[in-house]
């Protein structure tokens, strides 16, 4: 006979196995960038103050981590961050959430920050253009949209923007924003500043 406990073992084993195969796989970032390779250039290693996009709040929790992700990434690229009296250059950070039902609609939409296209190259055109974020099947999704422009603080001239989205399953960690924060912003810094208006696909792993 079997051993009862071996039994038990193995159908826990096997649940547990169907659980983490349950768990939709996350799509890839989709990643669109421009700069003004002149403006950036002489902006290198410079000071950079992070904050809220215009028409968002500055206090909204849900974006903390992701300007929290912001400043990681260009600490690591040589921008120091000071504050908004120091700072030479200032990034201004924006997010949307949202719940993609079954049928690849967006549903309950949590957005932080002001939506559409704020870019000034070419005013936005070719920024979140053949996004696919309907890539869980039959499972409802979780989208992420992470907007970043630098500007010089005193002209206000944009010298780099950048867009990111990518999809997760509810169920994953990555839903978490504190990670979600830490993929997308890794995704849209890679090989910083990127090739000017190109859209470029980051693979995710959980």
């Amino acid at each position: 006979m079997n051993n009862p406990r071996n039994l038990l073992f193995a159908i826990a084993a096997a649940a547990a196995l169907a659980g983490c195969a349950s768990v939709p796989a996350p799509s890839p970032v989709e990643v669109t960038r421009f700069h003004n390779a002149a403006a950036l250039g002489a902006a290198e290693r410079g000071t950079v103050f992070v904050t809220s996009a215009p028409g968002s709040s500055s206090d909204t929790l849900e974006l903390a981590p992701y300007k929290a992700a912001v400043a990681q990434e260009l600490a690591q690229l040589g921008y120091g961050e000071a504050g908004s009296d120091a700072a030479a250059l200032v990034a201004q950070v924006r997010l949307e959430r949202y719940r993609i039902g079954s049928d690849g609609s967006r549903r309950g939409p949590v957005s932080v920050g002001v939506g559409g296209s704020t870019g000034s190259y070419g005013s936005g055109v070719g920024l979140g253009i053949g996004f696919n974020l309907g890539g869980g099947g039959s499972s409802e999704r979780l989208g992420t949209e992470l907007g970043v422009m630098l500007r010089d603080k005193v002209s206000g001239q944009t010298v780099w923007e950048g867009r990111a989205r990518f999809t997760v399953s509810p169920k994953s960690e990555l839903a978490v924003p504190a990670r979600n924060a830490e993929v997308i912003a890794d995704a849209l810094f890679r090989e910083f500043p990127g090739n000017n208006g190109e859209t470029v696909e980051v693979k995710v792993s959980e």
